[in-house]
């Protein structure tokens, strides 16, 4: 599913960005569609992964668009960092995570940690629906539980109120899975 050339696309369209210069073309089959998500994390002195960005997108897309988008939104304009700049690009890693086999869950619990992405629907006070979502490997790379999981996203989603089990209820989850493929600067370098 999710391959190397997609990363490397993703690392061609951003300095082509940084660059001003032309997108070249991508290595792959461009007509193929998913919801897609494009992650950049900053490798550090002890070769430790920072997140830097991480956008996507739920609605299939092919992935010539798709990730050409996804990589400039998430590399700049992640409003939880600032825009990665052309000086950070030998530091990178890109991850490219093919979102697949939705389901509805019966319940906020009704998910697996390590193979599920989880996606929550929920009301605020005042009744404006929000979503959040974590990508299947977050609660596993962070020891969280289900609950911890859920808490979490709805902290993410703008949720301020206390949490209790009866809100917790109340939201709606899709599970899903994903194919995901990591590539460094380092190995880009390396294909070219």
């Amino acid at each position: 599913m999710a391959t190397k050339q997609h990363c490397a696309y993703c690392f061609s369209v951003l300095l082509a960005k940084l660059q001003g210069t032309s997108l070249p073309e991508p290595q792959f089959d461009t007509q193929t569609e998913y919801p897609l998500f494009v992650t950049w994390s900053k490798l550090d002195s002890y070769g430790e992964k920072h997140l830097r960005g991480c956008i996507g997108n739920f609605s299939p897309m092919d992935l010539q668009s798709g990730l050409q988008e996804y990589a400039l939104v998430s590399a700049l304009r992640d409003t939880r960092f600032s825009p990665i700049r052309l000086s950070e690009v030998s530091k990178l890693v890109c991850s490219v995570s093919l979102l697949t086999d939705f389901e509805d869950g019966r319940d906020y619990l009704d998910w697996d940690v390590g193979t599920h992405g989880v996606w929550i629907e929920f009301r605020l006070p005042g009744g404006r629906k929000q979503t959040s979502t974590f990508l299947p490997e977050i609660a596993e790379e962070q020891g969280w539980t289900k609950v911890e999981t859920i808490d979490h996203l709805l902290r993410k989603g703008g949720y301020g109120a206390a949490i209790t089990e009866e809100f917790r209820r109340s939201i709606t989850l899709t599970r899903y899975q994903s194919k995901k493929e990591h590539l460094s600067y380092e190995e880009f370098v390396a294909m070219k």
